[in-house]
């Protein structure tokens, strides 16, 4: 089956899929973007993905592309037309295009972009031996509660860290405190058997799956802290994991080379992967 793109009021196929040269999203970075996972054909967390979609937008001033009726249903069609039963569907909203000039244009018309395809959840070997990351620094903007399509130092975050021969890369700031990862969020269970987690300020996206991995913990009888950690504490965890919408809840059992617990992924991060995969494939919320 060829792949099927929506772009702006157009079903194509997704090798012909484009945008205007001038497209404030291409240019400037000047947009914002979501992805949703799909699980036997609904949407995980569908209702948080688009709430937070509307405060990235209303953050940037950007103009809402369409009515969330009318998001669903092009969601909907594009999920369906790709025959994407468990994947992911991303969207992305752009100022639009316009002359090529920094202040904002007036009155523009958001350019919006749906793709999707098969696929979701960590691969079974990562989850069964754990990955590793690599902690380089923080070198993002202000704004990193904004899901924004401005991702070039998250970009090469992940380069480092794949050149490292890690999964992911922790990025790590002022006080040496971990933030989160270049595309998910790092968590750690400390020696007290707690949950931290970077708090939910500018210096992270509050991740729609970190959000629901916080409530499941906490009806599991978790004990679960929004605190920040060092990189420090977290080479001296019992545990360490990510979050993410496909990544699921992944073990981490190596910080730069160094070994977390006993370098085989933790009780906690694979009940809670249990729990949380479970939460996805039972409660996705409906298409149409």
């Amino acid at each position: 089956m060829s792949r099927i793109a929506y772009v702006n009021g157009r079903y194509c196929p997704h090798r012909a899929a484009s945008v205007h040269v001038e497209d404030r999203g291409f240019q400037f970075a000047d947009g914002v973007y979501e992805v949703i996972g799909v699980r036997h054909g609904r949407l995980v967390d569908g209702t948080g993905h688009f709430d937070r979609l509307d405060r990235s937008l209303d953050a940037l001033s950007i103009p809402r592309p369409m009515g969330r009726g009318a998001l669903l249903a092009v969601i909907g069609e594009t999920v369906r037309r790709n025959g994407v039963v468990d994947g992911i569907v991303y969207f992305q909203a752009t100022r639009g295009v316009a002359r090529r000039d920094h202040p904002f244009p007036k009155a523009p018309t958001p350019s919006f972009v749906v793709t999707s395809r098969r696929g979701i959840g960590p691969a079974p070997a990562a989850l069964a031996e754990g990955v590793a990351v690599h902690a380089v620094p923080d070198k993002r903007w202000g704004r990193c509660d904004i899901k924004s399509v401005g991702l070039l130092p998250n970009v090469i975050a992940k380069q480092a860290a794949r050149e490292a021969g890690a999964y992911e890369a922790w990025l790590v700031g002022e006080g040496d405190l971990v933030t989160e990862g270049g595309s998910t969020n790092a968590w750690i269970v400390d020696r007290d058997g707690r949950l931290r987690t970077h708090p939910a300020t500018n210096a992270i996206l509050n991740g729609i799956t970190r959000q629901r991995v916080i409530a499941l913990a906490r009806a599991a009888g978790l004990s679960v802290e929004e605190r920040p950690f060092t990189l420090a504490e977290a080479f001296g965890a019992r545990e360490a994991f990510l979050t993410s919408t496909t990544s699921y809840v992944l073990p981490i059992v190596r910080i730069n080379d160094r070994p977390i617990g006993n370098g085989h992924p933790g009780e906690t991060a694979s009940r809670l992967h249990d729990v949380y995969a479970r939460f996805a494939a039972e409660q996705g919320e409906a298409l149409s």
